[in-house]
């Protein structure tokens, strides 16, 4: 980084807490008592983010007589569902490219359950008067250099092709930047119906109120410590108490799941964000920007970006952080190094914006499976069900893994629970060094990539071959 560029980007971080600009709300709703004692119900969720949340609030509309119990570690939604970028995408494989690459044969399946779950969150957040800036603006993946415009164009024609891409418009160099102004877009795909916006921790807690509101029992403040089978059921012991359940749904994300053998198969990824002060009307006139769409630009390393009503902007992604041996620490959430990368390449993107300083700037852990999709299961002779693996996508396909939790739950056969997705798992990581030196070199290789015009050397053509990869 050039001296000028490095003292531009690091003055815009002199004033930025450290803390998640979503959780950092005045009204942030007051955490619920921890469990003291024991507790018996007909369905237990571990996990109070997202697919948690979701799970319980979809089985009380299932069956409003079951009786749930929820449980959280810390409080809800603190974790990835407090800190992610605020895209609720209809996509549930991470993406048209990596599903076609995974799923070509049930795609168009997995494409309508996707846009049927989107429009259910939709009219979740309108029901339930969830007020969490929910609008539909769509994302455009951004060309940043030339070989991304041929992928993306490709794709669009794949997509074309297959009858998947309605919705879908292709933006070359004018047009794109006639909706958001940066000297370094190329071209690119505007996905019109499929991504929604929305502050990701309100959303948390609106669900939260929701499950109360059906007469959910939420405890915060109380991680399931272990899990056993006891009589036709099971128990989760507690530090101050057990939970006896029929039934268990866990929605834990990242954090170690309490049925071991789902352990291996996925490692956490740290990502960061950055968030500006509100952009004057000047400023906001120079980026254009009126229709808020979401924004990622199509590199290996890439940058994800929106801007809020507010008119602030989130800038995140780029560096994922694998820790050695998977081990999370909240030292990991914060990265100096990389908010300066980050802020370097944000005044890259939009060097109109010269001045502009950051608020807040934040990192957390991501659960990231060899797939980048979320995978499913049972334990327990089908009395605990689990789901994991969003890999950063899990603001929207988490409340679908819900109900794939449900439907496992209840024994049922369901559109969901045939699905090759559904029943098939990702390729566990290997132990460490070996998980270490293989996410290293992956990382070195996608980075090297980037800077050959997206050529992609032995390591990765393996990977691909194998379908096993490296994603944030």
């Amino acid at each position: 980084m050039a001296p000028v560029a490095m003292r531009t980007a690091a003055r815009s971080l002199s004033e930025a807490l450290p803390v998640p600009y979503w959780l950092d709300d005045p009204g942030k709703p007051a955490p619920r008592p921890a469990l003291t004692g024991d507790e018996r119900c007909d369905l237990l969720v571990v996990g109070g983010g997202y697919s948690g949340l979701w799970t319980a609030l979809l089985a009380k509309e299932r069956d409003p007589a079951r009786d749930v119990v929820l449980i959280e570690g810390h409080e809800v939604g603190w974790a990835a569902s407090g800190r992610n970028g605020g895209f609720c995408a209809a996509s549930l494989t991470h993406g048209l490219a990596n599903g076609l690459a995974r799923w070509p044969g049930e795609l168009a399946a997995l494409e309508e359950l996707g846009a049927r779950n989107l429009d259910a969150i939709e009219a979740a957040v309108a029901r339930y008067g969830i007020d969490c800036d929910f609008e539909r603006t769509g994302e455009i993946d951004v060309a940043t250099a030339p070989h991304q415009v041929g992928e993306l164009r490709a794709l669009h024609a794949e997509a074309t092709r297959l009858g998947l891409a309605g919705g879908t418009e292709w933006l070359d160099r004018d047009a794109l930047r006639a909706e958001v102004d940066s000297p370094t877009f190329l071209g690119g795909l505007w996905d019109r119906e499929g991504v929604a916006m929305l502050h990701p921790a309100k959303l948390a807690w609106g669900l939260k109120r929701a499950c109360l509101g059906l007469g959910v029992r939420i405890y915060e403040h109380t991680r399931g410590l272990e899990l056993a089978a006891s009589g036709a059921g099971t128990a989760v012991r507690t530090p101050y108490g057990r939970v006896f359940a029929r039934r268990v749904a866990l929605g834990t994300n990242i954090f170690p799941s309490l049925v071991k053998r789902v352990r291996p198969l996925t490692v956490p990824v740290y990502d960061y964000a950055l968030m500006t002060e509100p952009l004057t009307e000047a400023q906001l006139d120079s980026v254009g920007w009126r229709g808020r769409q979401g924004l990622g630009d199509s590199a290996n390393q890439f940058h994800y970006f929106r801007i809020t009503p507010e008119r602030r902007i989130l800038w995140g992604g780029y560096d994922a952080v694998y820790p050695y041996g998977g081990r999370l620490d909240s030292a990991h959430d914060h990265r100096p190094e990389t908010y300066l990368t980050l802020a370097e390449h944000f005044f890259t993107c939009f060097p109109q914006l010269e001045g502009v300083s950051f608020s807040h700037a934040w990192g957390g852990a991501i659960d990231t499976c060899s797939r980048f999709s979320a995978f499913f299961g049972t334990a327990y002779a089908g009395k605990v069900a689990y789901a994991a693996g969003y890999t950063g996508l899990g603001v929207g396909a988490t409340r679908f893994g819900a109900d794939v939790m449900l439907d496992l739950l209840s024994g049922e056969r369901t559109a969901r629970t045939e699905l090759e997705m559904v029943r098939s798992k990702p390729l566990p990581f290997p132990p460490e060094p070996l998980a270490w030196t293989g996410i290293a070199l992956t990382k070195w290789s996608l980075a090297r990539a980037d800077r050959r015009g997206g050529h992609r050397n032995l390591w990765l053509r393996t990977l691909d071959r194998f379908g096993l990869g490296f994603d944030s």
